[in-house]
């Protein structure tokens, strides 16, 4: 996974390293997290003393909301109350932000749902929280409070990676149908990056919103808003903005939608530091944000003895430069994805010579031994920052935000493949091949369903440049079924059917079924036919090319549905 380092806010805005957002998910990696509890608590005890709820929760709870319009599923569960920032940046490049949020539960469904009944924060190895505190006041007035007992923290193992990250975490007292929480805690961190996000928009409505900044002298910033008009701030102090906006509704849930951060209402903010070597953690503009990963993979693509023999014999037997770009690029299914995300590690690869020796590596290690190897055939290629959401790499909004990294690779000029459609032309970089070695069943030439049309930050030695991500044509993802029916008098149904695949079908039909122990296949067939058949019998089913990537995927079942059809 390809780590951002920005803080979280109330909700978990850096929903890429969230553990338990669920508003996101990487596609392709699957995590079993398994919890090791360093400070065992039974469970939050309720005091006698210093149960008084803060201020700024009776505020918040004394405040008169709207009737916000509802889903189409259902009425809201919860009601934020309140959702604010207090962000203080100091004059060294430490920032230390105090979050505060307060919501109402409407609905007993909010009781199950792990965001409305406990809060966890995440931080790194130079990051720090401090002053995790809840508090419940009941439908019936009473109020309890957490301690410091109260708090639980945590580490993460993953299957696929091993990282620094901790979490702190408090179960919420009481919360029930009526019942108004709020919770509190402070987050320190010196980021790689001085640029930070506000989501005012949630999945549920939002009262009151609320972002306040403290800069030090001769410190600048610059805000951008997205989805919505621009706000501008009040500044009651020297160096201080606040923007306070009202009355949120929720993002609806579509089906198929992009991710609901995609079209939510948010601000992004960048600081701008007065002294000369901080000012170069604030990205500017791509070009700015390529030159400083540039800075960060200065000789990590550096062959080795070990790298140029693998290739000599990879490419061996190969006539043209296209059988070998895609024997290298076939290899890298034999490097096991896992990631060591330790520091700055979230974001600088290993080098290529290691990534080779140990035989795995995560989406930027994987792309620096892919571009070692290719180097080696007289093969350009450069890092990619995307995202696997569509909508989160903005062109107008120069960011590290981005969840990974694939690889755009500068086809020679003579090269003529008209397999190759993830292809873009590029008047500065020339035409590029965008692939992902992360994606095992997506083959050279085709990229994933989840990148196309996105956008993302090429990292050439003369910096980032910002670039739309291929639209694959219709001809290269195809189905073509081919079914024989036969309806005896009785009302019986058997068929019989042949089915071709290309690109994104064949790809995910191949994943759902390489991911499936052989004896288990047939129930994938039974679960299809299943949605158009109530009583039927799969009597034969058949699979052609699923380990070939780069050919068709066949499929051939038989079928007998007994009473399918009655006598009018």
């Amino acid at each position: 996974m390809f780590r951002v380092p920005v803080r979280r806010d109330a909700r978990g805005s850096a929903g890429k390293i969230q553990i338990e957002s669920g508003h996101r998910e990487v596609i392709h990696f699957w995590l079993v997290t398994l919890f090791i509890i360093c400070t065992v608590a039974s469970g939050p005890a309720v005091r006698a003393d210093n149960n008084t709820a803060p201020d700024w929760l009776h505020a918040a709870a004394r405040e008169k909301i709207p009737d916000y319009p509802h889903r189409a599923d259902a009425p809201p569960d919860v009601v934020l109350l309140l959702d604010e920032a207090q962000i203080n940046v100091k004059d060294d490049g430490e920032i230390e932000t105090r979050f505060r949020r307060a919501f109402r539960i409407l609905r007993p469904q909010a009781q199950t749902e792990p965001e409305w009944s406990n809060r966890e924060v995440e931080f790194g190895k130079d990051e720090k929280v401090s002053g995790l505190r809840a508090w419940t006041i009941t439908a019936d007035g009473r109020e309890l409070a957490t301690g410091k007992n109260d708090v639980v923290r945590q580490g993460f193992l993953y299957d696929v990676m091993y990282t620094d990250a901790q979490a702190e975490s408090v179960k919420f007292l009481e919360p029930k149908i009526g019942s108004v929480i709020g919770y509190e805690y402070v987050f320190k961190s010196r980021p790689y990056m001085f640029e930070d996000d506000w989501y005012f928009q949630d999945t549920v409505p939002v009262h009151t919103s609320r972002v306040s900044l403290q800069l030090p002298p001769g410190w600048e910033f610059s805000a951008h808003f997205f989805n919505m008009a621009e706000h501008k701030p009040a500044n009651p102090s020297a160096g201080q903005y606040v923007w306070e906006l009202h009355d949120f509704p929720g993002v609806e849930s579509e089906p198929q939608m992009p991710s609901w951060r995609s079209v939510a209402e948010w601000m992004g903010l960048k600081y701008f530091p007065r002294n000369p070597a901080l000012r170069m953690k604030t990205t500017g503009t791509w070009q700015d944000i390529g030159i400083w990963y540039n800075g960060l993979i200065v000789h990590r693509r550096d062959s080795s003895p070990q790298i140029q023999q693998k290739v000599a014999a990879l490419t061996s037997g190969k006539p043209d430069t296209s059988g070998k770009i895609r024997a290298i690029a076939d290899y890298m299914r034999n490097i096991r994805y896992f990631g060591v995300e330790i520091g700055i590690g979230g974001l600088q690869p290993h080098t290529a010579a290691e990534v080779f020796s140990r035989g795995w590596g995560d989406c930027k290690d994987k792309v620096t031994l892919l571009s070692a190897m290719l180097s080696q055939i007289g093969v350009e290629s450069y890092y990619t920052m995307v995202d696997t959401d569509r909508g989160f790499v903005r062109p107008d909004y120069p960011s590290l935000e981005g969840d990974h990294m694939i690889i755009a690779i500068r086809l020679p000029t003579e090269l003529a493949e008209e397999s190759f459609y993830a292809t873009v032309n590029d008047p500065k970089l020339g035409r590029l091949l965008f692939f992902d070695p992360t994606n095992p069943y997506v083959p050279l030439g085709y990229l994933p369903w989840y990148l196309q049309d996105g956008y993302g930050l090429v990292i050439a030695p003369d910096g980032g440049h910002i670039i739309k991500l291929p639209l694959l044509p219709p001809l290269s993802n195809r189905v073509l079924r081919e079914v024989k029916l036969s309806l005896d008098t009785t009302g019986n149904l058997t068929g019989s059917v042949d089915e071709l695949r290309w690109g994104t079908p064949a790809s995910i039909e191949r994943e759902e079924l390489l991911e499936t122990v052989p004896a288990k296949r047939a129930e994938i067939f039974e679960r299809f036919l299943g949605a158009s058949l109530e009583e039927f019998v799969l009597s034969k089913a058949g699979i052609g090319e699923l380990d070939q990537y780069d050919q068709t995927l066949s499929l051939t079942y038989q079928f007998a549905a007994y009473g399918y059809a009655k006598s009018a």
